[in-house]
């Protein structure tokens, strides 16, 4: 071993992969096409399936209809055209049992492809994976995944051969990129590659050292010892991560300068006793509400409460199922900062949802009055709410801004036309952002450093979207996580039901038909038309007319979508909360937050082009009272699978956060968590559904290392691995969403 230190990540991080042998300039821009420049990028280019060519299928062996992965050599290739000017690529693979034909269909850059390789005098072999049929005797797979292994030596026989991601762009073979990560870890060897995860850690969770996992996961010597490398690696990227969060998180609580908020609470909650006066405004208003708090209403109250006392910025993740309360958490946290001398935000995606908050708020705090720091006659004052959106007239603008100024306008509650210029408050104390997935990272940052004596106001995101539990680690792992997991008392279960035929379909315009003979109203939502507004504008419109020509003729109907002016939303809302609609054909405009009591009926038309957190939030606008609902899911016709699995995990649960486990299992992280985020371009390997249980791990390890604040002071090397492999950047963007 050389008297040097073991090599770090972050040495093979600044080595660029030209250093090794056989990286000409046409292989390094092939190498780059894969987004590989340096020895760590080559590194962490993880196989993506093995081929255990010790225990080797032959072509003959194959069985109709298994999905198999079979290694041959490109015998012939040949090309046609169909109808449609579209051409099929067929392609004979051969190894010394028999022959395979592959179809490509609509894939003619194959040809040329293929044909290189079937000229390859050295015997270049291929890779494909897909489902096995049979055709006239002959053994066929079509458009199946093809992966060229290269012309190596064939002493390959008899070892496990790593499948490694490939581009057409780069003209890379597997067996080239498994050469030079194998210079790579040759050229490592001597010195020893360096593990700053302390040993202890290792210990307790039976972890092999990095140097073998680097080893094992690129050429194991069994799939067991693939197995153990791959646990290693994930716990590094998922440590990592939290790691990230963890420090940053206490860094802003030992350097933020807070607000120490006065806290009270009601009977039920723990809290300090009610004063008089602005002390008592979070008592009195529980207090006055029709029903008790649940017990998830109170922990949540006093969860925050606790937050809201010490004197460090909250930053706090509210999640709740739809109708599971968050609204009377959200007042009770905005009055906290009231009742202290600040100032509230609630801050809402849409205008239609921030009037309704505003109506619901100035409802139920229309009587209270505080002490008047001003001196008024009466030595008191209303509660100042305000309502501040892109359609507030201009001279009511002009208002809100004086009052949020001079602190007259005690709660607001908006859109984003809450961070616009020229919006200045003179003490905000606590922000709520409802549905807080609905903005951009930089709006939700902005309410954060609102004031101007440079307090870090309290910030409490909401979310009706239930979440998986190892994604909220990992996407907001920076916040505290408060859970609503139960309903008020009096809200009456949704019956869902699947209709899957046209008969079925029929049975549901009736029940719309019941309904509203009976009082109530009912919302038709319309299919959604990926990518294009303007098809969903259309297909919501004919909906209505064949509505109201055939099935619910007769009734009053009316058209909300997200393309209408903001006042025609208004007024058709308006109208539909009144009693002077029946129905409501809507786009997905409604998915979030619309609450009318009297709507009992919830039809999804085309159920199966919408996900299922999708579907859950739209089932969410009805059951929102005592009387009983219903929720039709209108899918027939050839439905893909995942599709069928959607829809009826839809019909077998109410449970929001059971759904997304669901979801996590049938779509994977990366649709379940939307746009892939830039902090976790780290994760390479590691996965939010298979690696549940390493989430949750890493989360604790990372805690019980910084968690006293300390930081990363006593493991410097750990640290410098964090900064370089996780860019400030991307610790910045990771914070703020």
């Amino acid at each position: 071993m050389s008297d040097r230190p073991p090599i770090s990540l972050v040495e093979l991080s600044a080595m660029d992969v030209g250093v090794l042998a056989g990286v000409g300039p046409r292989k390094l821009e092939g190498l780059r096409h894969l987004g590989i420049t340096s020895l760590l990028d080559l590194l962490t280019h993880y196989p993506r399936r093995y081929i255990d060519r010790t225990r080797e299928a032959q072509i003959r062996e194959l069985s109709e209809g298994e999905e198999a992965l079979v290694l041959g050599r490109v015998a012939a290739v040949s090309s046609r055209r169909v109808r449609g000017g579209r051409v099929i690529v067929v392609a004979e693979l051969r190894d010394d049992s028999g022959s395979l034909r592959c179809t490509f269909f609509n894939q003619p850059w194959r040809e040329k492809h293929l044909a290189k390789l079937s000229a390859d005098d050295a015997g270049a072999e291929v890779a494909v994976f897909g489902r096995v049929e049979v055709f006239r005797g002959q053994r066929q797979m079509t458009n199946p995944v093809l992966d060229v292994i290269g012309a190596g030596p064939r002493a390959r026989t008899g070892r496990i051969v790593a499948i490694y991601p490939q581009s057409d762009r780069a003209r890379l073979s597997t067996w080239e990129l498994g050469e030079w990560i194998a210079q790579v870890l040759r050229r490592s060897r001597d010195r020893g590659i360096d593990d700053p995860v302390p040993a202890e850690i290792l210990d307790r969770h039976d972890l092999i050292s990095r140097e073998e996992a680097y080893a094992g996961i690129h050429a194991p010597t069994s799939m067991a010892h693939e197995v153990v490398a791959r646990r290693r690696l994930v716990f590094d990227e998922l440590f990592r991560l939290q790691l990230s969060l963890v420090r940053r998180k206490r860094q802003i609580e030992r350097d933020a300068l807070g607000i120490r908020h006065v806290v009270t609470a009601s009977k039920g909650t723990d809290g300090p006793l009610d004063r008089a006066g602005r002390a008592g405004l979070v008592a009195r208003y529980l207090d006055g509400l029709p029903h008790d708090l649940t017990a998830a209403q109170r922990r949540a109250v006093a969860e925050i409460g606790t937050d809201l006392a010490s004197g460090v910025p909250m930053h706090r993740l509210l999640q709740g199922d739809v109708g599971s309360g968050k609204t009377v958490v959200a007042m009770a946290t905005l009055l906290t900062a009231v009742q202290g001398g600040h100032q509230g935000a609630l801050m809402a995606p849409t205008e239609v949802l921030a009037e309704q908050h505003a109506a619901g708020v100035s409802r139920q705090l229309g009587a209270v009055v505080i002490p008047d720091d001003g001196g008024s006659l009466l030595g008191e004052r209303p509660l100042g709410v305000a309502l501040l959106t892109n359609r507030t007239p201009a001279a009511e603008r002009r208002r809100v801004l004086a009052g949020l100024a001079d602190g007259s306008v005690d709660i607001v509650i908006g859109t984003h036309a809450l961070i616009q210029e020229g919006v200045v408050f003179r003490s905000l104390g606590a922000v709520v952002i409802d549905e807080q997935h609905r903005f951009g990272v930089e709006q939700r940052a902005a309410l954060r450093s609102a004031n101007p004596d440079g307090t870090v106001p309290d910030v409490l995101v909401m979310t009706a979207t239930p979440i998986p539990r190892t994604a909220a680690m990992t996407v907001y792992g920076d916040l505290d996580t408060t859970v609503l997991d139960e309903l008020p008392p009096g809200r009456v279960p949704i019956s869902t039901t699947w209709a899957h035929s046209p008969d079925q379909e029929d049975s549901a315009w009736q029940l719309v038909r019941e309904q509203v003979a009976a009082g109530n109203r009912a919302y038709v939502v319309c299919p959604l038309v990926e990518d294009s507004p303007k098809l969903e504008v259309a297909s919501a419109e004919r909906t209505l007319e064949r509505l109201a020509a055939d099935e619910l003729a007769g009734l009053s109907i009316g058209l909300l979508h997200g393309r209408m002016k903001a006042s025609d939303k208004a007024e058709v809302m308006e109208a539909f909360r009144s009693g002077d609609l029946d129905v409501l054909v809507a786009t997905t405009v409604i998915e979030v937050g619309v609450d009318v009591a009297e709507a009992t009926v919830m039809v999804v038309l085309d159920a199966d082009r919408f996900g299922m957190a999708q579907l859950h939030q739209l089932r969410g606008r009805v059951g929102r009272s005592d009387r009983p609902s219903w929720c039709v899911l209108v899918a027939h016709g050839d439905l893909t699978a995942d599709a069928v699995a959607r829809l009826q995990a839809m019909v077998a649960s109410s449970d929001g956060f059971e759904l997304a486990e669901v979801d996590l299992d049938l779509r994977g992280e990366g649709t379940v968590l939307g746009e892939r985020q830039q902090g976790l371009s780290d994760l390479k390997l590691a996965s939010l559904r298979h690696d549940r249980q390493w989430v949750e791990v890493a989360r604790d390890e990372a805690l019980r290392l910084v968690g006293d604040g300390g930081g990363l002071d006593a493991h410097p090397r750990l640290a410098e691995e964090l900064d370089v492999l996780l860019a400030p950047e991307e610790e910045e963007f990771l914070l703020k969403s």
